[in-house]
């Protein structure tokens, strides 16, 4: 009994704001400050109108979204996988300051770098390029890619990469058809961690990004919020917020066991 009562608990714990979140998206804006009952005509789908037909038009924030989204993480997964293949070669000594290392860099606060990547933008010209982000994205997102992939290598057994050896194949050979695949799971789990920073990341497509038309999603769901002077559009915030998170929470449903079996790679030994 306690134990469902925790269940419970914790379920409303995350699931309630998420659907306060929704109901507020299907109401009027007189039915978010009077009782539920004093009003007869509470539901509208005014809020998700008024987004969709907005200009730009709120479609176009999500593809640039997963166009940024897309492109860091494979800039990334393309740089991590070698790296965190090499980390289990190098001598261990080396290896262990190396993860070291990475774990300082995964835990540094990306903010204090805010103003060097903003010089670094300007000096490059690399303003209002969506393209552009996905380098501070994908070098932001390397060292918990790299931890995450080399435990997967690690777990690979040695005999298999010997044997590939005496198969005659290359280094770049064993990668493609031997090693990569078999940690998918892992890189799959990755994916997903370095596409989901790169899709709310704010900061930095804040302050790279001003063309309207290039916005990144959390960008243009600030200025949303703030679009009015004298009060905060709460149902039109929360129609964005419901129409940004689809595309996430299909992803996290598809891709579930993936996720589950890459984050838990090298936690049970048999």
């Amino acid at each position: 009994m306690n134990r469902r009562f925790l269940i419970g608990l914790l379920l409303l714990w995350s699931l309630g704001p998420l659907m306060w979140q929704l109901y507020t998206s299907f109401c009027n804006d007189q039915a978010l400050t009077q009782p539920f009952s004093s009003i007869d005509h509470r539901w509208t789908l005014m809020h998700y109108r008024n987004v969709l037909t907005s200009n730009p038009p709120f479609w176009r924030y999500l593809i640039n979204s997963l166009i940024v989204g897309i492109s860091s993480t494979l800039l990334c997964l393309l740089l991590a996988l070698p790296a965190a293949y090499a980390l289990n070669r190098i001598p261990r000594k080396i290896s262990i300051l190396s993860r070291l290392v990475l774990v300082g860099a995964a835990l540094f606060p990306y903010v204090l770098l805010f103003l060097a990547l903003l010089e670094l933008a300007r000096a490059l010209n690399l303003g209002n390029q969506l393209l552009a982000l996905s380098f501070p994205y994908a070098a932001l997102s390397q060292p918990l890619a790299i931890l995450l992939l080399n435990s997967a290598f690690k777990d690979l057994p040695p005999e298999l990469e010997d044997a590939a050896k005496l198969e005659g194949l290359s280094l770049f050979q064993r990668l493609r058809w031997i090693l990569i695949p078999l940690v998918s799971p892992a890189t799959a789990s990755t994916a997903i961690l370095v596409f989901l920073f790169s899709w709310n990341e704010y900061p930095i497509a804040l302050t790279w990004i001003s063309e309207s038309s290039k916005l990144t999603l959390p960008v243009a769901m600030a200025r949303i919020a703030g679009s009015s002077i004298y009060s905060v559009p709460y149902g039109a915030y929360a129609a964005a917020t419901v129409l940004g998170s689809i595309p996430l929470v299909l992803l996290v449903l598809i891709f579930q066991k993936p996720i589950v079996s890459g984050l838990t790679s090298g936690a049970v030994k048999g």
